[in-house]
């Protein structure tokens, strides 16, 4: 349920719409009030300081202050009120009050980034495309990829990401591979994800992206796996890969399938070693 604030003598504060969530928070929006205000930074923390005593007197566990940043003078009446921030995006910040019992009990923002890379076999040839980074110290081969899009499926980032380096179409086949690694100097010191997909080709020629691959070519998989000229991680999914190839994808692969998701309307791509028909049945 959506409330508005009922309080007179606040004026655009009153428009202000309180949003319960189902975990006992809730939520308040400054950028419901348009454009910025001549609001004095005092009126909004003496209206702050009202708000927050009413939540407590209701048992709101929380508080979500979503500040945009053209509002962000508001950002530190809030902090002096116990106001931490919790996260930031483009164009504005979010900040947070525990009002529970204890310690904080709200959950940290996202710590991770994800990078998706593909490895593309032509299986009539035994070639796989590989490329090298211009802007790196050591001119490794290694498979084409970049960071997912919010939103974006780790095939469906796969699949873009080699088109846009290397101009070659693919399919989606199979994950081979999951990196973790943590206090990653090009994830701002966070945690960082990297997965390799195996991927079909459906074009041949090469078209590669001169701003970011020095060099890209169909190398043989078998030459791939041997040479020391490549990343570890490459040399390695390269080796899984050609195990594959010879004695069958089945025994790589980690598929994918769809389910329909407990949120209305939402579905979730299940990523798991291929189950045999007669598991899948069981009832």
């Amino acid at each position: 349920m959506v409330r508005l604030w009922r309080s007179r003598g606040w004026g655009p504060l009153a428009r202000l719409r309180q949003r319960p969530d189902k975990f006992g928070g809730v939520s308040v929006d400054l950028g419901e009030l348009g454009r910025p205000l001549r609001l004095e930074q005092a009126a909004f923390g003496r209206w702050l300081r009202g708000a927050v005593a009413r939540w407590r007197e209701e048992g709101r566990l929380a508080v979500w202050l979503r500040v945009p940043i053209l509002q962000s003078r508001f950002a530190a009446a809030a902090a002096s009120q116990g106001f931490a921030f919790h996260h930031a995006e483009r164009g504005s910040s979010t900040l947070t009050l525990w009002l529970g019992e204890g310690p904080s009990r709200l959950p940290g923002y996202a710590t991770h980034q994800l990078g998706v890379a593909g490895a593309v076999l032509d299986e009539s040839t035994g070639r796989v495309l590989v490329v090298q980074d211009r802007n790196r110290t050591l001119n490794a081969w290694k498979f084409p990829g970049g960071l997912s899009n919010p939103g974006e499926d780790i095939g469906d980032t796969a699949v873009r990401e080699v088109f846009e380096e290397t101009g070659i179409k693919s399919e989606f086949k199979s994950i081979l591979s999951i990196r973790q690694q943590h206090k990653h100097p090009g994830a701002f010191g966070k945690s960082d994800m990297y997965i390799i997909c195996r991927l079909e080709p459906s074009s041949f020629t090469i078209s590669f992206c001169q701003q970011e691959c020095l060099r890209c070519e169909w190398m043989d998989l078998a030459e791939l796996a041997r040479t020391e000229h490549a990343t570890p991680i490459t040399s390695h999914v390269a080796k899984l890969l050609l195990y594959g190839y010879r004695e069958g994808f089945e025994k790589i692969d980690i598929t994918m399938r769809e389910f329909p998701a407990v949120y209305t309307g939402l579905f979730y791509k299940l990523y798991h070693r291929e189950l045999p028909e007669a598991y899948r049945n069981i009832t």
